[in-house]
């Protein structure tokens, strides 16, 4: 399930970004797995975002840590969302 606000893993991207495409992907298929939802964010709308990551795009954060950023490792993922 991708959407949602619950702000436990997000994706940051920006438009016409293939990397970002791929990492959507990704993180739709981790999202189904674990029952928790991705929260999508065009970085390009906020320039405050444009600033913090410029060329990073993707990034994913998970609970607002920043788990990867260009070609992203699921498995990393998987880690930071398991329950502890």
């Amino acid at each position: 399930m991708v959407s949602g606000q619950d702000g436990r893993l997000t994706l940051y991207v920006r438009e016409g970004c293939h990397l970002c495409d791929d990492a959507l992907g990704l993180l739709t298929r981790l999202a189904a797995e674990t029952g928790v939802s991705c929260h999508v964010v065009d970085i390009d709308t906020d320039p405050v975002l444009v600033e913090r990551f410029g060329e990073m795009v993707p990034v994913v954060t998970v609970d607002g840590v920043v788990q990867g950023y260009w070609r992203i490792d699921a498995g990393r993922v998987r880690r930071a969302l398991a329950p502890r």
